[in-house]
């Protein structure tokens, strides 16, 4: 590229992107005539644990901070496309790289696409077929515009060429989040969260929860609790609660019970440790699906459908479907310690963050 400097927009939104981006950062510095300009939509508003999590992935602070915050789908979206298409136009970058299916992944796919900008979306492909999830809406439009596409795992390939994408166009790279735990599962180990919350290892069962199907129904989290509540009975449990899943709560008047330890959000480090360490989790997060798959860790995934299948043919996930009440049922052989064997995916060797810049490099100079 004779000497020029070509610079990149790389947008995060939610915790997430974070996980995902710092490993493609990291890729980039072997490319000094790549400058990667990192955006923050602001989409994911708690300042204090977004400033924990920058810090413990290494990522640099943002070039731009668009401070959008929370709001409803549509609103959202359309206040980060106002925020973020002024900036694009400032800096005129060569490409803008977005990864995951938030709000802020396809709001500024959108942008880019409408001013002439290539966009590369990674982990693209990942389908559920279910389009009551806005992350599914996300991901299908994101795939439809980009120029680029990255994927994690063969079968998200498959999807990809089954919509008509073109071959060359798509890159089987791997999964730039695994290279984020792999970096980091060392420094979590040396934590102490399982002495903070008076836990052993393998002794825990540790939940995540956070889905409208799931919380944002009154109902349907009553009968989320009384499954963990019943769970409570075999083993502790304990539940880092998300923002909006504890204002549901509070809202609903639902009370834990005694034997479910609730906690706020945890930084990376210290929620890898309790991942690593627990007995299983029960979850409805894509992500925790596929880091307990690299950990080897049994996942309970109260979904009845996962844009990421490889986490259970070639994982240690299992769906439940959408009734709390299959907890107990699904958890008591993992308590009696009947767990699935470890298996990791192709190519969740740590090192899709090179990859995913050696493309990039490579298609720069190339246009």
């Amino acid at each position: 590229m004779g000497g020029i400097v070509t610079e990149i927009l790389c947008v995060v939104g939610a915790r997430p992107n974070f996980m995902k981006m710092a490993p493609i950062l990291r890729g980039l510095r072997e490319y000094p005539e790549l400058r990667p300009f990192l955006v923050h939509t602001g989409q994911h508003y708690d300042e204090e644990m977004s400033r924990i999590f920058f810090e413990e992935l290494g990522l640099p602070a943002p070039d731009r901070d668009l401070e959008v915050g929370s709001d409803t789908h549509g609103r959202q979206t359309a206040r980060i496309m106002d925020a973020f298409e002024p900036l694009v136009e400032e800096r005129a970058p060569k490409l803008v790289v977005v990864v995951g299916d938030v709000n802020s992944t396809l709001a500024c796919s959108l942008v880019a696409v409408k001013l002439g900008i290539p966009v590369a979306h990674v982990e693209a492909g990942l389908r559920s077929r279910d389009r009551t999830m806005p992350e599914e809406i996300n991901r299908l439009l994101t795939d439809a515009v980009s120029d680029l596409l990255f994927a994690t795992s063969a079968d998200a390939v498959e999807n990809l060429r089954a919509e008509g994408v073109p071959a060359e166009r798509i890159h089987l790279v791997g999964n730039p989040m695994i290279d984020t735990l792999k970096r980091h599962l060392e420094a979590a180990r040396a934590r102490r969260a399982l002495d903070r919350f008076g836990l052993t290892a393998r002794s825990y069962a540790l939940v995540t929860l956070h889905r409208p199907s799931n919380v944002d129904r009154v109902d349907s989290l009553r009968r989320v609790f009384e499954g963990l509540r019943e769970l409570t009975e075999r083993i502790p449990v304990i539940f880092p609660v998300h923002p909006r899943t504890r204002e549901r709560m509070d809202r609903a008047g639902i009370e834990p019970g005694p034997g479910l330890r609730l906690t706020e959000p945890l930084g990376y480090l210290d929620f890898l440790c309790l991942m690593d360490q627990a007995r299983f989790l029960v979850t409805d997060s894509g992500g925790i699906q596929e880091e307990t798959t690299a950990l080897g860790v049994p996942c309970l995934t109260l979904r009845p459908n996962t844009e990421r299948p490889i986490t259970i043919t070639e994982g240690t996930n299992q769906l439940l479907g959408e009734d709390p009440a299959s907890i107990l049922d699904a958890a008591k052989p993992l308590i009696e310690g009947n767990f699935p064997e470890p298996r990791c995916p192709k190519l969740w060797d740590g090192r899709a963050g090179t990859r995913i810049a050696r493309v990039l490099a490579r298609h720069l100079s190339a246009n």
